[in-house]
């Protein structure tokens, strides 16, 4: 007899079929300008936090507004989608299945409260819906625009390239730290220009090549 809650969280494919998704990576502070808004240093080594996989909220998809929080922020972020998995990974591209547009939800007066008090980052980053993604497109991604818009007002601006880590090097460096697995998701680092997110938004985040991420904050 199966006990308490049994959820298989999963992305839509491009073309059809679905990604089954594992694990949630996400990379803080991989763009230098969203790293100076911040007040952080462009100098330290990438960092990671997760966010369960029963987070995702699919593109097109509208959630309330999160619960214990009055400072919602967007941040746009290029997802990659682990096909392969591996520990100390020295050549990234054979472990890659595709990648889409994503949305690193975030409570951030959690977030600044957590940090003043040097606690963990779980509740401000790990809360309900709090990772929207749009669907996976498999195969390389070379250099593009990452955008962010809240009701077609462009926020957010960045480059691909931009990247302090790239996405191959976050990879590898990853992999160092845990093993990662086919359906492992990693959200790679948002640009500067993240903001409040209201009541009656939407927002979407685009990167050229992939299908938008689009999320509505229910009234």
């Amino acid at each position: 007899m199966l006990y308490g809650w049994r959820v298989s969280p999963s992305v839509a494919v491009e073309g059809g079929g679905r990604f089954a998704v594992r694990r949630i990576f996400c990379v803080g502070r991989n763009y230098a300008d969203h790293v100076a808004e911040m007040g952080g240093d462009q100098r330290d080594p990438p960092f990671f936090f997760t966010k369960p996989a029963d987070a995702l909220v699919s593109s097109g998809e509208a959630i309330p507004y999160p619960t214990a929080t009055q400072n919602l922020h967007h941040e746009a972020e290029l997802v990659v989608a682990i096909g392969l998995g591996g520990a100390d990974i020295t050549d990234a591209a054979p472990h890659v299945f595709g990648y889409a547009a994503g949305n690193d939800l975030t409570r951030r007066d959690l977030q600044a409260e957590a940090k003043a008090l040097r606690r963990p980052w779980d509740m401000a980053k790990g809360f309900d819906n709090s990772a929207v993604i749009g669907a996976i497109r498999p195969g390389p991604l070379g250099d593009a625009r990452l955008a962010l818009t809240v009701d077609g007002e462009e926020r957010q601006s960045s480059l691909l390239s931009m990247m302090i880590w790239s996405v191959p090097e976050v990879i590898c460096h990853l992999s160092r730290l845990v093993r990662l697995e086919a359906g492992d998701l990693i959200y790679t680092g948002t640009p500067a220009g993240v903001g409040p997110l209201l009541r009656g938004q939407t927002c979407t985040v685009t990167v050229a090549g992939l299908s938008p991420a689009t999320v509505t904050v229910l009234p």
